[in-house]
């Protein structure tokens, strides 16, 4: 079943309005006609409203609300990813997996080996670019929220700005001790929020890692091999989301 999101204002009682770019793709190229299903979302209450279509006009879509599916694909925790900005694409696929897996949020590091130095127009540009991914993978997931990913951040302020999560989290390649990593993710409990930090290609440095941990974040270490930084946050995330699905 398709999925699609809708401000909240479009969902008036029983009728429910798409507008937009969705509404040429329902009529030109999921070609898509009167009396067939589809899924929407607000992006704020998690819920899921399936929705039969009622007309299909120039500039919008008219459907009638068939029912609420009230538990939704959410995590019952939010999860944010704090990813050092990589080279080339591979943000892209970051985003688009990280959603995919249940993050709440993703938010790029400008880690001190970071190759990537973007200013603030290039930044901008890429944001929105790294939104719209999300979005397709909020669809294609039929995930009732949005991800939002946000302004690059220097690794400070990152910090400081995961200090709303209950469980902070920092695999780190000169961590030890798997026990210790089991240990905190079969302690995540539902409505715990849960930030992710994860390096560059060339990894963190010491000094980003000690102050991390000074500030209460807990190094990791995620087996004997080193995983690429596209890799490394996606197992970390797929950890997360059993652990918390499960319960």
């Amino acid at each position: 079943m398709y999925q699609f999101f809708v401000e909240p204002s479009q969902i008036q009682g029983t009728r429910v309005v798409i507008t937009g770019e969705d509404v040429n793709h329902i009529k030109n190229v999921l070609r898509m006609k009167k009396g067939q299903e589809l899924s929407v979302s607000n992006g704020v209450d998690g819920k899921e409203y399936r929705c039969g279509i009622e007309e299909i006009l120039e500039d919008e879509i008219v459907c009638t609300l068939r029912f609420v599916k009230e538990d939704g694909a959410e995590l019952p925790s939010r999860v944010y990813l704090f990813q050092g900005l990589p080279k080339a694409d591979k943000m892209e696929l970051i985003v688009q997996k990280a959603v995919e897996l249940g993050a709440f949020a993703v938010i790029p590091v400008s880690c001190k080996r970071a190759v990537v130095k973007l200013d603030e127009r290039k930044a901008a540009g890429k944001i929105a670019r790294w939104q719209k991914i999300a979005q397709a993978a909020a669809k294609q997931s039929r995930r009732a929220v949005v991800p939002q990913v946000g302004e690059v951040m220097t690794m400070s302020q990152a910090i400081a700005f995961s200090r709303r999560c209950k469980v902070r989290l920092i695999p780190y390649e000169l961590a030890e001790g798997m026990e210790r990593t089991r240990q905190l993710i079969e302690g995540l409990r539902p409505g715990e929020d849960v930030a992710v930090f994860i390096g560059p290609e060339g990894g963190f440095e010491r000094e980003e890692v000690e102050a991390a941990a000074l500030d209460g974040i807990s190094p990791v270490t995620l087996g004997k091999r080193i995983l690429r930084t596209e890799t490394a946050g996606m197992a970390v995330l797929s950890l997360i989301m059993y652990q918390l699905e499960d319960r």
